[in-house]
């Protein structure tokens, strides 16, 4: 599991090589310093090897932290590491008599804030199995002060340093998962909000751009009606013309009916059978380039409803036109022909256009319609699968501004779109949306 904490883990690292230095003069400091003040039976020899010991591991501490992989093992070993220069110190300071012994808690409190429960629990294990065996090879004269039996106040600060430990392990580690999970939820919210932002200025940008075209387009129909008329053996170049034009003139119909729709936040009820119909013949008029395989699975029902908008329509063909670029971009020519697939030929050619290959699949599984579009490209590069539709790319293809859109556009119905690649080659599409039963 990887480490998780409240704070950058880098941050983490240097707050913990702080704090062992603060550890380790203050072991210096009792040891040299105060070891009679406060009634420490010393091992002096043992000690220094011990204290000698502990800051060679710091000065490697200090000199690994930049560019190390602080990781969940990591920093548990590390607080490892602590709790046994603790233990080791404690024992020839007077073991379990030592009035120091509560410091073997500052390790468990790091772990229950910065890591997860497992290492938590096993740092109180080292501890407490260390301080039980302290008091048990405690010499019986150590128990002894001015003729009273100490070993029941032994015993008893013992159990007070299972509770507290229990109590560190178990609502504090709670508490440190709690907000953890907070921070995760908030990072997920500030992605959404920043997203949203971006995907608002793009619709801004977008309606000021449509209201500006209207314009120009209207001038381009009038003149493309005059030169119509000024050359009429040209009458074939200038209907294409028209045509093209008036595919602009729908699409920015289209957008401001859109617009509008989502102003008023209204929706509409589709069935499978009626987006099918809907979608093939979009396709149709816009791409009939496209040599579609259309699959239903066979647990689909064509008088199943779905809540959508206007926006969906244009999202599919959006994504198709993605995959039919993408198929394209292989080769179509090279591309097999099939008998479950024909080709749409184009009105008045004799021969069939140049085919892109595509297939559609409908399927329903627990309530949710899944519409996979596959295309027969060379896929999507695996570092940019967790990125597309979240975020906008910019590479030799384009910025993924139509993905970003698409996403966007099918979250907002209760639906997902979901992007892989497929195992015998090409990328699927997916995107699936709930349907409502009676």
């Amino acid at each position: 599991m990887s480490l998780r904490p409240l704070l950058h883990p880098q941050k983490v690292f240097d707050q913990l090589i702080i704090l062992r230095t603060l550890g380790l003069i203050l072991k210096v400091g009792l040891t040299f310093f105060a070891s009679s003040t406060f009634g420490l039976s010393l091992d002096r020899p043992e000690l220094i090897w011990i204290l000698s010991i502990e800051a060679l591991y710091l000065l490697s501490q200090l000199l690994l932290r930049k560019g190390g992989q602080f990781r969940s093992k990591t920093i548990f070993m590390s607080l490892l590491f602590d709790t046994l220069f603790w233990i080791a110190w404690l024992f020839f300071s007077g073991g379990a008599t030592n009035a120091f012994i509560s410091l073997l808690l500052l390790p468990i409190a790091v772990a229950a804030v910065l890591l997860p429960r497992w290492a938590a629990w096993r740092l109180t294990f080292v501890s407490t199995l260390a301080y039980t065996l302290m008091i048990f090879f405690e010499p019986e004269r150590a128990m002894q002060t001015q003729g009273m039996n100490m070993s029941s106040h032994y015993w008893g600060m013992w159990f007070n340093f299972v509770i507290s430990s229990l109590v560190l392990t178990t609502s504090v580690v709670f508490i440190a998962q709690r907000n953890r999970e907070k921070e995760a939820e908030l990072s997920v919210m500030r992605e959404a909000q920043l997203r949203q932002e971006k995907l608002l200025a793009l619709g801004m940008a977008s309606a000021q751009m449509a209201h500006q075209l209207a314009t120009p387009l209207s001038s381009l129909h009038l003149l493309a009606d005059e030169v119509s008329d000024a050359l009429p053996n040209k009458s074939m170049v200038i209907d294409e013309m028209k045509v093209a034009l008036g595919r602009c003139e729908n699409i920015l119909a289209d957008l401001r009916m859109a617009t509008e729709s989502i102003r008023q936040q209204k929706s509409v009820i589709f069935s499978v059978d009626e987006l099918i119909t809907r979608l093939q013949q979009q396709l149709l008029l816009w791409l009939p380039q496209l040599r579609l395989n259309m699959a239903l699975g066979e647990e689909v029902n064509l008088q199943d409803n779905f809540n959508a908008d206007t926006c969906l329509l244009p999202v599919l063909v959006a994504l198709v036109e993605n995959a039919a670029h993408a198929s394209q971009s292989k080769g179509d020519d090279k591309i097999q022909q099939t008998d479950s697939v024909k080709c749409l030929e184009s009105q008045g050619d004799d021969e069939a256009t140049q085919c892109v290959n595509l297939t559609i699949s409908f399927l329903v599984k627990e309530q949710v319609l899944s519409i996979a579009i596959r295309d027969f490209g060379e896929g999507i590069p695996v570092t940019l699968l967790a990125q597309l539709g979240h975020k906008i790319l910019k590479s030799h293809q384009g910025m993924g501004i139509a993905l970003l859109l698409s996403h966007a556009s099918i979250e907002r119905l209760g639906g997902r779109l979901l992007l892989s690649n497929h195992p015998e080659g090409g990328a699927v599409a997916e995107v699936q949306l709930p349907i409502m039963r009676c």
